[in-house]
């Protein structure tokens, strides 16, 4: 009886440990490589399917993988009270996890000629784009001239200020969300200027690839991220 008791213990305990792992596994939120609503040579001649094909396939897809490597090592030392660990992690979660929100609002701001890219704002952003830039013509200019100026890699934004309810211009380095300049900043356009973006079409000419991004930036998207914002 007492053999019976002490394997009953052991199982219960086994079944125990095995749960604990699974409730643990199903903790962690796992991300995905987001479909493109559109085809990779949709949006030629502006960037060309090559490097939006690399850009979506290897680059952001690289971002996902590490991401979720880098939260699965996070909750494996949070389980272990491992606060180096913890600690060391942070710079990955941070590297992978931004590349991942970042790439996934780029490829909203982008839309095919045909389907309305490069269309100018309309509606409350566009009265807003002129009441604190002047005109789209000066806002995209500023933007431009920042990303091109901007040392290394990283990201030009168009954002809404929530706090102060204004439309922002800024730029991060190498995969910073936005949201790292401030928590009340909202991302409306992202332009990416990483060479991955556009090197194997402009090589090392930049601001080429700012002048022409802009014939495919989708401004319907970033409206009805603005108006939804604005409530």
């Amino acid at each position: 009886m007492a053999i019976r008791s002490l394997a009953s213990r052991r199982t219960l305990a086994g079944l125990k440990e095995t749960s604990s792992r699974l409730l643990g596994l199903r903790s962690i939120q796992t991300f995905t490589l987001p479909d493109l609503p559109y085809d990779y040579s949709a949006l030629e001649p502006a960037i060309s399917g090559e490097i939006m094909q690399i850009h979506h396939q290897k680059h952001h897809q690289a971002y996902v993988t590490n991401y979720n490597n880098a939260l699965e090592q996070l909750d494996q030392a949070v389980n272990k009270g491992d606060a180096s660990a913890v600690v060391k992690l942070q710079s990955a979660i941070k590297f992978n996890g931004g590349g991942h929100v970042n790439h996934s609002i780029f490829w909203k701001n982008l839309a095919p000629v045909k389907e309305g890219g490069g269309e100018p704002p309309k509606g409350a952003l566009g009265g807003a784009i002129d009441t604190h830039f002047g005109s789209l013509k000066v806002l995209v200019k500023k933007m431009s001239a920042e990303g091109a100026a901007l040392q290394g890699s990283g990201w030009v934004w168009l954002g809404l200020d929530k706090e102060l309810k204004k439309l922002v211009v800024d730029t991060t380095a190498n995969q910073d969300p936005l949201v790292t300049k401030g928590g009340s900043l909202v991302p409306l356009v992202g332009i990416d200027v990483w060479e991955h973006a556009y090197y194997l079409q402009y090589k090392n000419v930049r601001p080429e690839y700012l002048k022409n991004v802009w014939k495919v930036i989708n401004w319907k998207y970033a409206s009805e991220v603005y108006e939804k914002e604005c409530k």
